[in-house]
């Protein structure tokens, strides 16, 4: 008898658990999108990189939706779906492909570190749990750390005013990472009855009007020109980073709760710094490495105090 009342606290358990491990992976998926949208930039325009990674994703996401005979989703469904679509697939890529023609790659980190406060907040006003205070006291300190970092390494050019290419920049940044926690938080709590795999595809395939008559539209008059490297950027943004990230990411988010598995977020920016130290030989200093270790505290405070 006592075994089978502890049964359902140890499911929970172990739910929250696998949650934190397909968030963490989803993460680290994610992590790799800098430095491959860095290749792929290199030899594409931002916004048909956007485009066509959205669309490859979604030619690949009806292959899976055919073979596994997927049940369509009910039409109460449709709404949340284009909410996913909309902030995931088309808003927060584009945005920040946009936002990144005004402002450098280390001021757009400021707002990534922004991302796991919206998520929760938007799970919150989505009808999930409202964390204790202990929670919050180290999702700010986390974002904080992050924002500090990010403005550390903008240096000199973060200290003078700021230009109007700079204000847009900011304004696009921001606006991504509002759609973009709305279309977390939304694809998290679907996950629940659809599946997070489930989840993506469908919101790719929802997106397929827009994104595959726009790719071709804005497609370069010749790929000839196009290194590897820029071949293996849009490979993997396309793969990765539009479809199987989110595989992990939303099964996480649905299986150990929107506020507390998004505060993984906070180490996306380390993680990617050290992989385009890797990939693209980057300097990576000592500060990074004690700055990550206190985001790491923080994220482990944050799960413990959910």
């Amino acid at each position: 008898m006592e075994r089978q009342m502890d049964n359902p606290m140890d499911n929970q358990m172990n739910k929250m658990n696998s949650g934190w491990i397909n968030g963490f992976i989803g993460m680290l998926i994610f992590s790799g999108s800098l430095p491959a949208t860095r290749m792929a930039v290199a030899g594409f325009d931002p916004v048909f990189l956007t485009l066509a990674r959205a669309s490859i994703a979604a030619a690949l996401a009806v292959v899976v939706l055919l073979v596994f005979a997927v049940k369509r989703p009910d039409k109460e469904d449709l709404l949340s779906l284009l909410v996913v679509s909309f902030g995931v697939v088309l808003g927060f890529p584009l945005l920040t492909a946009y936002a990144l023609q005004y402002i450098p790659t280390t001021h757009s980190i400021i707002f990534i570190g922004l991302l796991p406060l919206m998520t929760a907040l938007f799970g919150i006003l989505r009808g999930e749990k409202r964390p204790g205070r202990a929670f919050w006291f180290f999702s700010f300190l986390g974002s904080g750390l992050v924002i500090g970092f990010a403005l550390s390494l903008s240096g000199a050019a973060s200290s003078g005013p700021l230009s109007e290419a700079s204000l847009i920049g900011s304004g696009l940044m921001i606006a991504a990472i509002l759609v973009c926690g709305f279309g977390y938080a939304e694809g998290a709590k679907l996950s629940r009855r659809l599946g997070g795999w489930q989840v993506i595809c469908w919101a790719l395939v929802l997106s397929m009007p827009v994104t595959v008559p726009l790719t071709f539209y804005s497609q370069p008059v010749s790929f000839a020109d196009q290194d590897q490297l820029a071949w293996f950027g849009l490979a993997y943004v396309s793969l990765f980073s539009m479809l199987i990230g989110f595989v992990f990411w939303y099964r996480g988010l649905a299986q150990g709760g929107t506020a507390a598995v998004g505060q993984l977020q906070l180490l996306q920016p380390f993680f990617g710094l050290v992989l385009a130290a890797v990939l693209l030989q980057e300097t990576v200093g000592w500060a990074m490495v004690l700055v990550a270790a206190a985001v790491a505290l923080c994220v482990t405070g944050a799960r413990r105090f959910v």
